[in-house]
This record gives structure tokens, C-alpha cells and sequence, in this order.
């Protein structure tokens, strides 16, 4: 009666299992198809839909041949594995090698027809096990290895991973002490019925986690496009002008000296004149770069508009921050002397202004750095120039706007 209850059970179980991976797939292949810019999903989904028929040729067992509901059946299990490691290289912009997503079902099939292995079923889960182990603790290597996006649902999927592939490693050794039926048939196996029920809830928990993952990147793709300038790759007006002022905020609090900096690029009208706008939009990207790396990397750097740049700086005294915009300025003069094959000779002129105090808001220094880049201008450009402390505590409570009508007889 026990026995017969098991096998209904698991059957029930399988037959479940069958519709819940179906589905699942179907469900994943159809966000895909929804977004199919992630093509992740179309593996993860294709892993689901192939895992649905490895069962079913599980459920075959004793009405086909073990080479069909045993080998066969497992090969199959084993590369769905295979699957959903490959899906994770794709996720994170990897080459996938067909070799090696086949590669565990053909070693399983290579080694479970050597006679001392095929006659010793413990030596067989073991194999399938490690084999299952391997493909699930890569893929949350693979993960693992992309942490640097901020997607909180990396670090599920990198926990379920490595859980489920543990619980396979251990299946043969636990499965020791653990009664078998006295038919001593694989399906009557009440490990075998943890184990499905284990691979079910993992099957149902990694499937969710996965589309949440590829949801959680398109918003952030989405974000990420609203808060960049699409041709310099750095922080566009709004960003910079958002985390700009969150820093102001925070200095206000820590007492810390606090630069701004507001850059323009010296006869840029010339340079899209001789050479077209091609050429001035990768002189825009030379500064863009000279200035990520030659600016620290907690301060804020961004493209306010055409071609003018601005950066908060903080923790930075007066001093220190004139040798960082000096510094910006010549390794642009030298990166952008020629670009593309073009002497462009191009320069900046920047405008600096410091504080030491708190209370001073972003659009007043930056209205004062202004007034700065225009001396800077009247003085022959590609050169740096401070703004006076008076005029900074002046406009304290006087917001002057950005403009560049206060340089229009020396800009460009």
C-alpha cells in the first residue's frame, strides 16, 4: 500500500513537473520575444522547454528502453543544465561554445555504457550529480563574475544556484541511507521524490528570478539612458545637476571644501566648421575621456550641453582643485592635438570656483564658475581661472542663472 501511494506520488510529481517546465518555458520564450534585446531569456526558456521533455522520457521508464528513459532522457537533463549556464554568459555579453553545452551529456554517455558504471547505479547518480553540480555552479559563477551591475536579484540567483547544485553533489552519499523500495526500482525511491520536489520548487523560484533579473536590467538600461549623454558616455544635464546638488548637500554636512568646475571648449564652431560635426563630436568624447580619467573617481563630471562641461569636486581645497582642472586641461590639449588624423589643436577654458563653507547651492557656484570661464575667455583661453571668494559669498543669496549671453563677444 506504502509502495503503490509512492508511485502515485511520483507520478502525480512528474506529471506536474511536465506542466510547470512547459509553462515556465513558454513564459520565458515569451518575454523574450516581448524584449529581445535580453536574449538570455530565449535560453533560460529554451532550458525550461527541454527540461519538460526530459521528464516525459523519464515517465517513460519500463514501457521504453533505458537507452530512451534513462540515458537518452538524462543527456537531455544534463544539457538544459548546459542551457542555463550558456544563458548566463550571454546575460553578461560572453562567447558561448557550442562544445561545452554538450559536453556533459556526451561525457555521461561515454561513461555510463562502461560496463562497471552501467552495472552500478550509485556510480551512475554520481556522475549525472557532478555533472548537474558543475553546469549549476558555473552559471552562478557567471553571475557572480557580473556583480558589478547593481541588480539586487543577481545575489537570489547566485544563492538558489549554488544550494541546488550542493543538494546534487550530495545525492548519492545521502541517498545511501535512505530506504529504496523492495522492488528496487529508481521511481520508488523516496529520496528520489525529495529530490523532484526539491528540482520542482528550484525550477519554479530560478525561473521567476531569471525574468525578474532580465526586468531589473531593461529599467536600468531605461535609467541609465534618461541619466547619460548618449554620444560622451558621462552624466548628462540633469544627472549632473541632480548629484550635484546631493553632494553640495553632503558637504554641507561634513564641512568639506567643495570645488565646481565649468569647462568650454575653445573655438569649438571652428572646429565642426573645418571638419565637420563628425569630427567635433569625437572632440567631445576625447574630452569627455580626458576628463574620467584625469578626475578623481568620486567626483562628478558631466555634459551640461553642446560644448560645455561642468564637475563638482569634493574634498577639495582650492588648491587642489586648480591643480586637477589644470591638469584636465593640458592632457586634453595634448590628447586632442590631433584626432582621428586631423590636427584639431583643440583647448579648454575653464572656469573654478572653491568654497570651504556650507550653504552655497549648486546653481550659484556654478553661475560663479561662470563668471570665471569668462576671464578666462577675455584672457586668451586654454587656461584656468579662479573666481573671487567675495563674488561667491555675494551671490550667496542672489542665484545668478548659467549663461553664456555673459561671454558672447569671446566664446566659441
Amino acid at each position: 500500500m506504502f509502495g503503490a501511494q509512492m508511485t502515485l506520488d511520483v507520478n502525480t510529481l512528474f506529471m506536474v513537473t511536465i506542466y510547470v517546465e512547459a509553462i515556465l518555458g513558454l513564459l520565458l520564450l515569451f518575454a523574450w520575444v516581448q524584449n529581445a534585446q535580453i536574449r538570455a531569456v530565449a535560453w533560460w526558456g529554451s532550458a525550461h522547454i527541454l527540461r519538460a521533455g526530459s521528464v516525459v522520457l523519464f515517465g517513460m521508464y519500463g514501457s521504453v528502453s533505458e537507452l530512451i528513459s534513462i540515458d537518452f532522457a538524462n543527456a537531455i537533463l544534463f544539457t538544459t543544465y548546459a542551457v542555463l549556464w550558456a544563458g548566463a554568459r550571454v546575460f553578461d555579453g560572453r562567447p558561448v561554445n557550442p562544445l561545452y553545452v554538450v559536453a556533459g551529456a556526451v561525457i555521461y554517455l561515454a561513461l555510463a555504457n562502461v560496463p562497471f558504471i552501467a552495472e552500478a547505479r550509485d556510480l551512475r547518480f554520481l556522475l549525472g550529480a557532478g555533472i548537474i553540480t558543475t553546469y549549476t555552479w558555473l552559471t552562478a559563477y557567471e553571475f557572480w563574475r557580473g556583480r558589478s551591475e547593481p541588480l539586487v536579484s543577481r545575489w537570489p540567483a547566485i544563492f538558489m544556484l549554488f544550494a541546488h547544485g550542493a543538494l546534487f553533489l550530495l545525492r548519492t552519499p545521502i541517498a545511501a541511507f535512505l530506504p529504496w523500495s523492495s522492488t528496487n526500482q529508481v521511481f520508488d525511491s523516496v529520496w528520489l521524490t525529495v529530490l523532484s520536489f526539491e528540482a520542482l520548487l528550484f525550477t519554479i523560484a530560478i525561473a521567476f528570478i531569471l525574468l525578474a533579473m532580465a526586468k531589473e536590467r531593461t529599467e536600468l538600461r531605461h535609467k541609465t539612458a534618461a541619466m547619460v549623454d548618449p554620444l560622451t558616455g558621462i552624466a548628462n544635464r540633469r544627472a549632473f545637476l541632480h548629484e550635484g546638488a546631493e553632494r553640495l548637500k553632503r558637504h554641507g554636512n561634513s564641512f568639506k571644501p567643495t570645488a565646481v568646475l565649468l569647462v568650454d571648449l575653445d573655438h569649438f564652431k571652428s572646429i565642426n566648421d573645418r571638419f565637420g560635426h563628425a569630427l567635433g563630436d569625437r572632440v567631445l568624447q576625447v574630452f569627455a575621456d580626458s576628463a574620467k580619467a584625469n578626475l578623481r573617481s568620486h567626483d562628478v563630471v558631466g555634459r551640461l550641453g553642446g560644448e560645455e562641461f561642468a564637475a563638482v569636486l569634493t574634498d577639495a581645497s582650492r588648491d587642489k582643485a586648480y591643480a586637477l582642472a589644470e591638469k584636465v586641461r593640458a592632457a586634453f590639449a595634448d590628447a586632442a592635438m590631433e584626432v582621428d588624423g586631423k590636427q584639431a589643436c583643440a583647448t579648454v577654458s575653464i572656469g573654478l570656483v572653491a568654497i570651504e563653507e556650507s550653504g552655497v547651492d549648486l546653481p550659484t557656484l556654478l553661475a560663479q564658475a561662470d563668471q570665471a570661464l569668462y576671464t578666462a575667455k577675455a584672457r586668451g583661453r586654454n587656461r584656468v581661472e579662479i573666481a573671487s571668494l567675495d563674488l561667491v559669498r555675494e551671490e550667496k543669496d542672489n542665484v545668478v542663472p548659467v549663461s553664456k549671453q555673459n561671454k558672447a563677444g569671446v566664446a566659441a
